[in-house]
């Protein structure tokens, strides 16, 4: 008989929830509740690695060891595909990302008459929390929480201010936005700043767009081996280990297709991949990238024609809009397989025409579960078979999950 004190899962918001369906906050499968509310730790409750675990809405589940953690993203997968009546014939091991493995954030700063508060906001509320620490952060990043502090103290507005860190090869890009530079002192003080904290590049909006006030030599960054040129505030994967593993399960999952339709590629992260690691060194592969961004779409097009992978050779860039404008079956029957990574809310108008398709191989890389098990509904109700499925944990501590896929008919 279960015991009802005992918690046996979490909630999609990282709530302990007890077999009668009791929620506590702070409380991990295994823990169990006393008479009083209070929760008494079980073998899988450890201590939170953050001083500030609890207050900052960066992480919600500090509290959990690996094995708990690797079961909440497994168990947030495997039930939104069942919501959907999806069944994974190959449940592969989740990956989970390691500690200090965050290449990019975005954090908050608010000058106050103290000098200014840096870090993340707290759950629920526009407050922030003042970093003294974050162990999700690569400590190439995490450095300049300081630096960041005393700058804003002395020179930041009275407003909200947005601070977009990313790692590129050159080092850290550092973009802010609502910080208008008031006056020449302002202006020069910036520069000195980018130049002492050895930025890549600094990017400051002050309310017309981000404008580049600091770049010694072209930032990019390296996709499977490829320099890429870096826009500003662009979309990498939160951890590169993460991206290794996607990135290593598409390349096999895909291995025989000779023609492969690379949609809501981006930068061109995995369109690379699989120009790389195709069939014999990639000889007569094709991809074709597609991409609405036109900042990111010109960045992949220009390296796959620096690195000789344009024209008719591996790598096509296309700029398309494909929430408006998505491949049509006649132009999807051209390949041997689609990769889709879209955004958040999913790709129901190009799922719709994939399963009007003739195409056998259908890979799916999601940030969203929920929006991923509804598209997969789509194209299981066209015939297709979900044969491969891999939980993604890149947001260690976080409720946030991702996952890749394969649909197969």
């Amino acid at each position: 008989m279960t015991d009802p004190s005992e918690i046996i899962r979490l909630a999609a918001k990282g709530d302990g929830i007890t077999a009668d369906g009791r929620h506590f906050a702070g409380a991990v499968p295994g823990d169990r509740i006393d008479a009083d509310g209070a929760v008494q730790r079980g073998p899988g409750h450890v201590d939170p690695p953050c001083k500030h675990f609890g207050t900052c809405g960066g992480c919600q589940l500090q509290h959990a060891d690996d094995a708990v953690l690797r079961d909440f993203v497994r168990g947030r997968v495997t039930n939104a595909a069942k919501g959907q009546g999806l069944s994974a014939e190959q449940l592969l091991p989740e990956h989970l990302s390691p500690k200090n493995s965050r290449r990019r954030a975005t954090l908050h700063a608010l000058r106050t008459h103290r000098g200014a508060v840096v870090g993340f906001r707290e759950e629920g509320s526009h407050r922030l929390v003042d970093l003294a620490e974050c162990p999700v952060l690569r400590p190439e990043l995490a450095r300049f929480i300081a630096p960041l502090r005393a700058f804003t103290g002395k020179f930041g507005p009275k407003g909200n201010v947005d601070i977009a860190l990313s790692l590129c090869d050159q080092g850290a890009d550092l973009g802010l936005t609502n910080f208008p530079l008031e006056g020449l002192e302002a202006t020069e003080a910036a520069l000195d700043f980018a130049r002492d904290q050895g930025l890549a590049r600094l990017t400051i909006d002050q309310g017309y767009g981000p404008e580049t006030v600091w770049e010694p030599e072209p930032v990019t960054i390296t996709l499977s081996g490829y320099p890429v040129a870096m826009p500003a505030g662009a979309f990498l994967q939160a951890t590169q280990d993460a991206e290794n593993q996607m990135a290593a399960d598409l390349v096999d999952w895909l291995s025989g297709s000779r023609m492969i339709a690379d949609l809501f590629a981006g930068l061109g992260t995995f369109a690379f991949a699989l120009a790389k690691g195709g069939l014999d060194g990639s000889e007569g592969r094709k991809i074709l990238a597609a991409e609405a961004e036109q900042a990111a779409h010109m960045s992949c097009k220009m390296a796959a024609a620096r690195t000789g992978l344009s024209g008719a050779g591996r790598v096509h860039a296309m700029h398309r809009d494909l929430f408006r404008n998505p491949l049509q079956p006649a132009e999807l029957n051209r390949f041997d397989a689609v990769l889709l990574d879209p955004p958040r809310a999913g790709a129901k108008s190009q799922i719709a025409e994939i399963a009007q398709s003739d195409v056998s191989q259908v890979a799916y890389v999601s940030c969203n579960p929920s929006s991923w098990a509804r598209d997969g509904a789509v194209l299981a109700d066209a015939g297709y078979k979900l044969t491969k499925l891999r939980p993604i944990g890149q947001f260690r501590w976080s409720t946030h999950v991702e996952l890749v896929s394969l649909f197969e008919r």
